[in-house]
Parts: C-alpha cells; sequence; structure tokens
C-alpha cells in the first residue's frame, strides 16, 4: 500500500545499512527515491522494491563531488517531489596511521560524510519548512563517542555529524520536522573493504558484527519515533556507556588496542 507519494529519499542506498532501510521504507508503503553510485545495483535493487507496489526513483550520483549532490535535489524539484523523509547513510572510511594515508582519500571521506550530508539536509529543510513536517535520519556512529586511531578521519566525521544533528533538532523543535541520529556499531557491511581495514583486529570475530537488518529495523522504528538518537544493539550501548566513563585518551587508547592490525603487537 502506497503511501500516496510519500517519497523517503536515502542515500547509499544499494547496500548495506541503506539497502535494508530502504527495504524497511518500502515495506511500510513509502515511495523511494534510491541514491547511490552504482546504477547497475540501483536497478536491481528498484526492481526488488518494486515488487511492495511502491514507486522507485532511483538516481546515480558521486556524492563526493558537490555538484552532483546540488543536482540530485534540483531533479527531484524539477519533477515535482518533494521528500517527506530524509536518510543520510552514504559515508566511508580509511584505515591506517594518519601520517601514511592517503589526503585525497580523506577530503574524499570528509566531502562524503559531512559536506554531501549538510547540502543535502540543508535543501531538505529548505523545501520542508513551509510544509511543516519532514524526518530526518541521519547515520552517526559509536565512533562518534571515541576518539579512533587508525580511523581517526572516519570517527572525527561520525563526532560532527552526531554533534550537528542534536545542534538542528534543536533549532527545529518546533517545525513538525524531527532530526534523529543512528548509531551502529561495527556492522556486517562492505564498509571494512571499501576502507582496507580486512587486517583490523575488529574484524577478528565476526560473530560481534551487527546485521545491517537490525540496524535498519532500529532506525526506522527511531526514526518514526521521532527519537533524537539510537544506539544499535546491546554490545554498542555497553561500548558507549564504557566510552562515557572513560578519558578521552583512555577510550582512545582502547580503541586503538581494537582496531589495529592483527599482526600488530
Amino acid at each position: 500500500m502506497s503511501r500516496k507519494n510519500q517519497y523517503a529519499l536515502i542515500t547509499g542506498a544499494s547496500s548495506g545499512i541503506g539497502y535494508e532501510l530502504s527495504k524497511q521504507f518500502a515495506k511500510n508503503g513509502y515511495d523511494l527515491v534510491m541514491v547511490a553510485r552504482n546504477h547497475d545495483e540501483l536497478k536491481t535493487r528498484a526492481d526488488e522494491f518494486k515488487n511492495y507496489g511502491i514507486n522507485v526513483i532511483t538516481m546515480s550520483k558521486n556524492l563526493f563531488n558537490q555538484e552532483d549532490v546540488f543536482s540530485l535535489y534540483s531533479e527531484l524539484t524539477l519533477n515535482g517531489i518533494s521528500p517527506e523523509i530524509l536518510v543520510n547513510d552514504a559515508g566511508q572510511g580509511i584505515y591506517g596511521k594518519f601520517q601514511d594515508t592517503d589526503i585525497h582519500r580523506e577530503v574524499d571521506v570528509v566531502n562524503l560524510n559531512i559536506t554531501s550530508v549538510l547540502i543535502l539536509t540543508k535543501l531538505f529543510l529548505k523545501d520542508r519548512l513551509p510544509k511543516g513536517s519532514g524526518k530526518i535520519l541521519n547515520l552517526a556512529s559509536i565512533a562518534s563517542k571515541a576518539p579512533g586511531p587508525w580511523q581517526s578521519v572516519y570517527h572525527g566525521t561520525k563526532a560532527f555529524i552526531l554533534s550537528w544533528s542534536e545542534a538542528i533538532r534543536e533549532e527545529l523543535r518546533d517545525t513538525g520536522i524531527t532530526v534523529t541520529a543512528l548509531l551502529p556499531g561495527p556492522t556486517d557491511t562492505d564498509f571494512f573493504n571499501k576502507a582496507d581495514m580486512n587486517e583490523s583486529k575488529i574484524l577478528e570475530d565476526k560473530d560481534n558484527l551487527s546485521s545491517p537488518e537490525e540496524v535498519a529495523v532500529d532506525g526506522y522504528n527511531a526514526l518514526m519515533n521521532g527519537d533524537d538518537k539510537v544506539i544499535s544493539g546491546l554490545n554498542n550501548k555497553l561500548t558507549v556507556a564504557m566510552s562515557n566513563l572513560a578519558t578521552d585518551s583512555m577510550a582512545a587508547h582502547r580503541m586503538s588496542e581494537m582496531q589495529k592490525p592483527k599482526d600488530e603487537k
């Protein structure tokens, strides 16, 4: 059952948590605007979700690139589409000591994890504020709660997203628009592969990884409830509680021990 052209716009929609979030919205009758880089993957996912009797629009965009972010929204506007829900899921990390990593990849990660999210959210708000309704789900991470040696830039971007999400949530308090941050822990997606993280100790026990479906259900429910944030998974709640009790330098040391390469003492 379609919700009368209520669209959810989801970035990073073709795989991982973004794919599972798209499925949650599709199951609940929302039309979808699915955004990702890979056109063929998007088409496959769209064909799958159309079985729920909804409309699916796919947009192949490279969100590392600001022009692509702006053009995404102008194309929607030209087609008379005003998404009711924005899910900023697309994100990447880069693994290694900061002194050794590639600065161009790091700037790309900042552009994807922060800049594209700021632009899309700004455009969404300008569109939705006059209508007095809307919901935003921002993918933070438990990485937002502690410094992250071996993933310093990724952790920094997620700390930004959490802080900024909480701030604009307060600004939007009486507007009919809610902002929710989703904080998963390590999840069984292609994230680690893309971040060149396969040698990290964090992957030694794959059983400790959350399933993207569980994370998506937690995120969807928190968004629908209008919650400010949700930490997905009991282990991750415990990790965050421990980080909150530790000094930043202790938390950084603990994170370093968890994330460093398996062969490093």
